[in-house]
């Protein structure tokens, strides 16, 4: 079991909308980071605890993944609003995200990261490891099931959409332990790592890039070029049949999501902007859904049959 603590406003619209989620176990609001032990909420309202409304969200990363969890958040609040979300005003109200365990973090800023790239404005989201965290009041949990009717500053609309987030369950224990946090993210929850610092932007040697889940031969440097993207550019994939492609309408854009055929991870998205002669695409790659493999082990590593494509 997973936990992270989300501040998006009133924790009432907040606790309600991640309860929704299939994967997630619980969901209890809280004071975090208070500077006062134990704080009720009317001290919390004063602003001299420096507390945040906020909610703890305990998960199944095998049912739903932590960037999933994110991109629901970035929905709920205007990430560049600061000290206030709806009708709500305060210190209290701020935005944040708060994680105990630290292989978290690089999730977290890599989402953050890409939001931050849709958004001109500064995002005021506050990031960093939990301080502490409070219950709060009785009255405050499972507010919106006990008051349907009451104030709710999320769109209700998200709701359905929680109700509808979880990936297809399937018995990914052995995978999720031979991935890295970012790894596991990116293939299995979609998430984008941050560009040009990943692992294989500047990987020029002659060699053939493979699904890092199950091995299967995706990408040859041949077809790797520089886009100055900031992620793997590739102008085709060895093969058609190596890739599918999928609608994605995620962070308010329109773009061609690219998984693997053979275990259906994430990939990154493909971009008609990509040299001419070469057929005018780009596959934009994540690193962390690759595993790249020199020219000179390609033999020792099973992948013998494809040297002749790095010459092309």
């Amino acid at each position: 079991m997973k936990t992270i603590y989300l501040a998006g406003g009133c924790f009432w619209g907040t606790a309600r909308l991640f309860s929704l989620v299939p994967g997630v176990k619980s969901t209890t609001a809280g004071y975090a980071n208070s500077v006062v032990e134990n704080p009720t909420y009317q001290e919390v309202c004063t602003g001299r605890t420096e507390a945040v409304e906020t909610v703890r969200v305990e998960y199944d990363e095998m049912q739903v993944g932590l960037s999933d969890l994110l991109m629901l958040y970035f929905r709920s609040i205007d990430p560049v609003s600061v000290n206030r979300q709806g009708g709500d005003v305060g210190t209290q109200y701020r935005t944040g995200i708060y994680y105990t365990d630290e292989s978290d973090r690089e999730v977290i800023e890599t989402m953050l990261a890409t939001l931050q790239r849709r958004h001109t404005e500064p995002i005021a989201i506050e990031f960093g490891p939990l301080q502490n965290f409070y219950p709060a009041e009785e009255y405050h949990q499972d507010y919106l099931v006990k008051n349907p009717d009451g104030y709710c500053h999320v769109n209700p609309a998200l709701f359905a959409e929680a109700r509808k987030l979880s990936r297809p369950s399937a018995d990914k224990a052995e995978l999720r332990s031979r991935l890295t946090p970012l790894q596991w993210e990116v293939t299995q929850h979609g998430a984008t790592e941050r560009p040009f610092i990943n692992e294989y932007d500047d990987e020029f040697r002659p060699g053939i890039y493979v699904d890092i889940t199950d091995g299967t031969p995706l990408f040859v440097s041949a077809r790797k070029y520089n886009s100055g993207c900031g992620w793997p550019a590739f102008t085709r994939p060895i093969s058609q049949d190596t890739v599918t492609e999928h609608e994605d309408l995620s962070f308010g854009r329109r773009r061609t999501e690219v998984r693997s055929a053979s275990s259906g991870a994430h990939l990154g998205h493909v971009f008609p902007d990509g040299p001419a002669e070469d057929g005018g695409l780009r596959y934009c790659i994540n690193s962390a859904a690759l595993r790249f493999i020199p020219k000179d082990e390609m033999a020792v590593e099973g992948y013998a049959d494809y040297l002749g494509m790095i010459e092309e």
